[in-house]
């Protein structure tokens, strides 16, 4: 192939390149600027204090779906990030033949996997059983998709310690799951810590597998065995009700939704950056 033939590709792929960011751009802003432009006149303090009030009545807010987020999220951090980091370490410090080859591809299918289906699979082990929906099925779905994250940000991380730190520790007589422990994992932390907080961005916008387990709560609820307010499911039903005031309620939600995961995107990319 001739050099000009080269150059004249390079420059087509290159155009290509730059039209589908702009497109993907465009569309970004457009829904970004959206949901601002709608929700931002909404926005008040009494909205993050109070609770929904019945349909047709103006006011309320969203205080139970932000305490109830913030359940799910933390009980979905207990299960899914030990484990996860626990998957990644097995599968680089331990794992050998096909047990570890068949643990990385589960995790990697697992994190294609469609949310709902795991919904469905929670819903079936734990609120079946359970006879109700609850905050801990909820956290079970919720930790079971933060799991693949995790686990392949720690494989990655740990890959890129190099063995030297390893020798140097087991050179001075460190047995190895000491080594793991204090050389190996705060050598990656940056990484891992990265992973987890881009698994929890994700798992707070999630809401078909809420459906299926934690449902919702219209009032201040910190019981894990009953059902819980979340902000996912409760832009859901505010965004498909008739009423004008639910659904400006809906926009100014989403504003504070997606505030809350931008900001945790923030501090993942800044902190990995500095780190690295």
């Amino acid at each position: 192939m001739s050099y000009k033939r080269r150059k004249a590709i390079n420059k087509v792929m290159i155009f290509i390149s730059i039209l589908t960011f702009l497109i993907g751009a465009f569309f970004l802003f457009w829904i970004l600027g959206d949901i601002f432009l709608k929700g931002i006149r909404h926005i008040n303090l009494r909205m993050f204090v109070e609770l929904p009030k019945p349909p047709g009545v103006p006011g309320g807010g969203i205080g139970n779906a932000l305490v109830g987020t913030l359940i799910l999220t933390i009980l979905a951090s207990i299960i899914g990030i030990p484990i996860g980091i626990m998957v990644g370490v097995y599968v680089n410090e331990y794992g050998r033949g096909k047990l570890a080859w068949w643990t990385k591809f589960l995790s990697e299918v697992l994190t294609s996997f469609p949310t709902i289906i795991i919904g469905v699979f929670v819903y079936l082990i734990v609120v079946v059983p359970m006879k109700s929906f609850s905050a801990l099925a909820g956290g079970i779905a919720l930790g079971i998709i933060m799991l693949p994250i995790i686990a392949k940000s720690a494989d990655e991380s740990i890959k890129m310690v190099p063995n030297s730190l390893r020798e140097a520790a087991y050179a001075l007589g460190v047995p190895k799951w000491r080594t793991i422990l204090k050389v190996v994992i705060p050598s990656a932390s940056s990484g891992i810590i990265t992973g987890i907080m881009i698994a929890i961005a994700r798992v707070m916008g999630e809401t078909a597998p809420l459906l299926f387990t934690s449902l919702n709560n219209v009032y201040w609820s910190l019981s894990l065995t009953k059902p819980i307010g979340s902000l996912t499911v409760t832009i859901f039903n505010y965004a498909t009700s008739p009423y004008d005031d639910w659904r400006n309620m809906a926009y100014a939600s989403a504003l504070v939704l997606v505030f809350l995961i931008l900001i945790l995107n923030i501090i993942a990319r800044i902190y990995g950056g500095r780190k690295k």
